[in-house]
């Protein structure tokens, strides 16, 4: 089970540049579907990678689906050397994404990011235009079945702004 709250607060209270996207951002624009983990995507800038490993360090972070054992080091270079990792942490999954499909980077997302409250925390999350976009370019059947409900969200808020 994933604490929500103990990652997202791992990621804000370590001053980590990142922005919310998947299940997580999904549910903070009303989706009723339920997510296993936190999906982020980070800047890749030095200084926040230096972040992102101290954050994450005290949950000993670890490929998820990998067999405990195999090697694998959590630090910035390991990092440097990536871009996406899926990882299981002693508080759960998170996503650690450099770029998305249908977004790209944290700089390129960054101006379609609006600051969210979240478990008494605040950091960005992708608009729901966006949302929408890249669950489409994703394109696999959990991503596409979403879709079809972030649109209909979007559909609700436009009909509700359009009245008032």
């Amino acid at each position: 089970m994933t604490d929500f709250a103990g990652l997202i607060r791992a990621l804000v209270d370590g001053e980590v540049a990142c922005i919310l996207v998947g299940g997580v951002a999904a549910t903070i624009h009303g989706s009723a579907r339920l997510t296993r983990d936190v999906d982020v995507v980070y800047s890749r800038k030095p200084e926040n990678i230096r972040r992102v490993v101290a954050a994450l360090a005290p949950f000993e972070p670890y490929l998820r689906g990998v067999p405990r054992g195999l090697p694998f080091r959590w630090d910035e270079a390991t990092i440097v050397r990536g871009l996406n990792f899926t990882l299981t942490t002693t508080i759960g999954d998170i996503d650690l994404l450099g770029e998305i499909v249908g977004g790209g980077t944290f700089d390129d997302l960054r101006t379609n990011a609006r600051p969210v409250r979240v478990f008494d925390r605040e950091l960005p999350c992708l608009t729901l235009p966006v949302l929408i976009r890249v669950k489409r370019a994703a394109g696999r059947p959990r991503d596409l079945e979403v879709v079809a409900e972030l649109e209909a969200i979007a559909e609700e808020i436009d009909r509700t702004d359009g009245r008032g």
